[in-house]
Order: structure tokens, then C-alpha cells, then sequence
């Protein structure tokens, strides 16, 4: 079992270096600091795109009192507290981060808006990897892949080459959707999972039109205001998850768990309509000729 993880991570070593190889460096654009709306409000610049981050402070802190004032989620394993407290710490972090970037966005301050980010991003996967593949590994993953995240960021700040900052963004945007579908849970309320991806994704696609929301509002809000109180929703579905989850008795993929929802219904449907069936021959029969 220990050979198939070295060779496992032997072989994703490999592919990172043949992606850095083949691909072009991939430099911050300046215009991406140029967002839709920059009104000021209480003598705060970029107002809405500064305060719309508060709910990340107070979700983040939220969740590490509830992880750590009397076990509130009942986190049996010692990877899943550590695990769940990066998030947590990146997630309150963010709030602050992503502030203090707003406040007068450029290179330099994007830093603490993306740093935080990449913790919250990695810790998720060594969470998962505690609760769908091996307790073990994924305690012993948590320290290498947020440092993974910190070196994206360090690398892209010295660089200006975002290439290994957009892998840890976004494969786990794809990977952990595939694995909460594929593997079964340790957990209940598994779905959770996919309602965070949902809302995560609906964030980017806000970022990305951030100036035609801000049109198509009438200049009342942005896209990126938008994004922000979106991307709150992440934490916050993952800590409903939480506080309602209990230990999965019969484990299950939500694949297999779907399929055989989908073959009830499926039978429920034809006994219906065998007995609508036999229900119409018998009326014929009984009809006075």
C-alpha cells in the first residue's frame, strides 16, 4: 500500500513537471484589479467588494469555536480537528485578507487575499482524503499540501506565473465533486458536499461578470460583490454539514445510493402502470355488452 502512494505521488510529481514544461508561464494581469464597482461608502474604498467579505470572518470563526469548544461536531478522528481547523483558519482568514486587498487592490495585497485561499482549498482535500481513502494518509497530507498551496502563491509572487496557484484552485473545484459521488462516505449528508461545489462554481462564474452584473443591476451591485457573499455559502453548507452529520452506518457512494433511487423509481413507475393496465381490462370485462 505504501508503494502505490509513493508511486501515486511519483507519477503526479511527473505530470506537474510535464505540465510546467509544455505549458506557457501564465503572468497576473493588471486589469484584473480593475473592478466594476469602486464607489466609496463611510470613507471605505471599494466598499461593497471590502464589507461583503465579513461573513468569511464570522463563519471562520464560527467553525473553530464549534470544532473546538466541546467537540460541537463530534470529530472522532485527531486528522479531521486539524484538518477542519486549517479551513476554518483559512476561511476567517480570507475575511481579512480579501479585505485588506480590496481596500487598494494590486499585487502586493493580493497576496493576502489568495493566500489564505489555497489553505482552505488544500486542508479540504486532506479532509476528504481522511474520510473517503485512509484516516492516515490524509492526517499526513494535511502539512504537505498547504504548503503546496503557500509555495503556489510564493512561486507566482516571484515569478508572476499563476500556473501552479490556478492547479491548486481548481482541482479540487473537480476532484472533490468527483470523489463525493464515487466514494463512499464515512458520513451522512454526503449532498452537502455537492450543494458547497454548486455555490463555489456560481462565485467563479460571478467573478468573471463582474462588470455585466454590475450593468444589468443598474450600478447596484457587482459581480464580485456578488462572488464573495456566494463563496460564503461554501463554508457555511460544509458547517451545516457538520453540526447535522452522524457516522454512516451502511457506507455507500452517493453513485450507488442514486442508482438505486433511480431503479425504485423506475420499478414504482411500472407498477403503476401495470396496474393502471389491469385496472382498464377489468373495467372492460365488467362493462354491460
Amino acid at each position: 500500500m505504501r508503494k502505490r502512494t509513493v508511486y501515486a505521488w511519483l507519477i503526479a510529481l511527473v505530470c506537474f513537471i510535464v505540465l510546467m514544461i509544455v505549458t506557457p508561464a501564465i503572468p497576473q494581469s493588471q486589469e484584473y484589479h480593475n473592478f466594476a464597482d469602486q464607489r466609496t461608502f463611510f470613507g471605505i474604498p471599494n466598499a461593497l467588494n471590502v464589507i461583503s467579505n465579513f461573513p468569511f470572518l464570522v463563519i471562520g470563526l464560527v467553525g473553530l469555536i464549534l470544532c473546538h469548544h466541546g467537540n460541537y461536531f463530534q470529530l472522532s478522528l485527531q486528522g479531521e480537528l486539524w484538518g477542519w481547523t486549517c479551513f476554518y483558519v483559512g476561511v476567517a482568514a480570507v475575511g481579512v485578507g480579501s479585505s485588506y486587498y480590496h481596500l487598494k487592490p494590486d499585487d502586493a495585497s493580493l497576496v493576502w487575499d489568495r493566500l489564505p485561499m489555497t489553505v482552505a482549498f488544500t486542508s479540504i482535500v486532506a479532509i476528504f482524503i481522511i474520510e473517503r481513502i485512509d484516516e492516515r494518509k490524509g492526517m499526513i497530507s494535511i502539512i504537505p499540501l498547504v504548503l503546496a498551496g503557500i509555495i503556489s502563491i510564493v512561486y507566482w509572487r516571484f515569478f508572476d506565473d499563476l500556473r501552479p496557484y490556478a492547479l491548486v484552485q481548481f482541482v479540487p473545484c473537480i476532484a472533490i465533486p468527483i470523489m463525493a459521488i464515487l466514494l463512499p462516505p464515512m458520513y451522512t449528508h454526503s449532498t452537502y458536499w455537492l450543494w458547497a461545489a454548486v455555490f463555489y462554481l456560481l462565485a467563479k462564474v460571478l467573478e468573471a461578470t463582474d462588470k455585466v452584473v454590475y450593468k444589468w443591476t443598474h450600478h447596484i451591485v457587482s459581480g464580485h460583490t456578488l462572488k464573495h457573499l456566494f463563496a460564503a455559502m461554501v463554508p457555511v453548507f460544509l458547517t451545516l454539514m457538520l453540526a447535522k452529520r452522524s457516522v454512516e452506518a451502511e457506507r455507500q457512494s452517493l453513485l450507488k445510493t442514486w442508482r438505486v433511487s433511480w431503479t425504485k423509481v423506475k420499478e414504482g413507475n411500472s407498477n403503476v402502470e401495470s396496474y393502471s393496465f389491469s385496472y382498464s381490462n377489468v373495467q372492460q370485462v365488467e362493462e354491460p355488452q
